[in-house]
C-alpha cells in the first residue's frame, strides 16, 4: 500500500511539472502585438493623414520642412465644413521635424482629440529670432510664417484659445519662449523636461552660435531665456510643465515653477520618475494633449 502511494505521488509531480513545462513553452512561443503597434494600425484605418509641407521664410530666404497631421475627421465626407484646433510640436536640440512622428502615435492623438498637429523643424535655433545669425530667425517663422501657411491651407479655428504649442528640451523652451511673448497667439502652452534657463548651460547646445559667445554677451543670453519672461507673464495662458526626476533640468523647472507662483501665474507642474529622453517625452506628450483637449473644449465656444 504504502509503495501504490508513492507511486500516486510521483506520478502526481510529474504531472504538475509537464503543465509547468507546457504552460511556459505556451507563454514564450504566443506573439501578443505590442500596444504602440496597434495604436497605429487603428490610426491608419482611421484614414490620418501624416505629410511634409515645405514653408517658404521670407525672412530667412530659405525653405523650412514641417511635419503636419490631420486627424481622421478631417476628411470625413459627413462633415466636409469643420474646422479643428492646433497643437504645434516642436523637438528637441540636434533633432528635426521628423523626430515627433517617428517616436510617438501622432496620428491616434490627433484622431482622439480631434485635432491638427504640426511639427516644425526648427534646426538647433532654440525657436528665437537670432541676432547674430540671420538664417536663424525661428520665432518669426514658427509664430507668423508657419502660421499663416497652416492657416490658409488647412480648416483651422483661427483663435488664440485653439492654438497650443509644446515641446521637449530644446522645444519646451521654445514653446514657452513663443507663447509667453506671444499670449495673443497662443492660449495654450507646455514644457516637457524644457530647458528653461540657457543661462545657466553656458557653451553647449549651439546656443552660442545664436546669441554669441557667452562671456561676452550675457545680458543676450539673459534676455533670450525663458526665466526672463515670469515677471512679464499675466494669467491667462493654460500652461502645462512636465519634468523628470532625474533630468538634467530638473533644477531649473522647480525654479521656473517657484517663480511662476511668485508672480501668481496660474499652472499644472508635475514632477515624474524619468530621465532626458524619448520614454519620458512620449508619456509626457499623451497627458499634454488631454490638458489641450480641455482647454479647447473650456468655456464659451468661438
Amino acid at each position: 500500500m504504502k509503495k501504490t502511494l508513492n507511486f500516486i505521488l510521483v506520478i502526481m509531480v510529474l504531472g504538475c511539472l509537464s503543465t509547468t513545462v507546457l504552460a511556459k513553452d505556451v507563454v514564450t512561443t504566443t506573439t501578443v502585438p505590442e500596444i504602440y503597434d496597434q495604436a497605429i494600425a487603428k490610426a491608419e484605418k482611421q484614414n490620418a493623414i501624416v505629410d511634409t509641407i515645405e514653408v517658404m521664410s521670407a525672412k530667412m530666404g530659405r525653405i523650412i520642412k514641417n511635419t503636419i497631421v490631420l486627424p481622421a475627421q478631417y476628411t470625413e465626407k459627413k462633415n466636409p465644413t469643420r474646422f479643428f484646433p492646433v497643437v504645434y510640436l516642436l523637438h528637441g536640440a540636434q533633432g528635426s521635424y521628423r523626430d515627433w512622428p517617428k517616436k510617438a502615435d501622432l496620428r491616434s492623438l490627433a484622431c482622439q482629440y480631434g485635432v491638427i498637429i504640426v511639427c516644425p523643424d526648427g534646426q538647433d535655433s532654440w525657436y528665437f529670432d537670432s541676432p547674430i545669425d540671420p538664417n536663424f530667425q525661428f520665432e518669426t517663422y514658427v509664430v507668423h510664417e508657419l502660421r499663416n501657411y497652416v492657416e490658409t491651407h488647412y480648416r483651422t479655428i483661427n483663435h488664440p484659445k485653439y492654438r497650443a504649442i509644446t515641446g521637449l528640451s530644446m522645444g519646451g523652451h521654445g514653446a514657452l519662449w513663443l507663447a509667453w511673448r506671444h499670449p495673443d497667439v497662443y492660449g495654450s502652452c507646455g514644457s516637457m523636461e524644457g530647458g528653461v534657463d540657457i543661462y545657466n548651460f553656458p557653451n553647449r547646445w549651439k546656443v552660442n552660435e545664436r546669441l554669441g559667445e557667452f562671456d561676452s554677451n550675457k545680458e543676450v543670453w539673459r534676455e533670450h531665456s525663458v526665466m526672463s519672461l515670469v515677471p512679464t507673464l499675466e494669467p491667462g495662458q493654460n500652461i502645462v510643465i512636465d519634468a523628470g526626476k532625474n533630468d538634467i533640468f530638473i533644477e531649473a523647472n522647480n525654479a521656473l515653477h517657484e517663480a511662476l507662483d511668485k508672480q501668481g501665474i496660474p499652472h499644472d507642474y508635475t514632477v515624474r520618475p524619468g530621465r532626458h529622453s524619448w520614454s519620458f517625452w512620449v508619456n509626457a506628450l499623451d497627458y499634454q494633449m488631454l490638458f489641450f483637449y480641455k482647454a479647447f473644449n473650456s468655456g464659451v465656444k468661438y
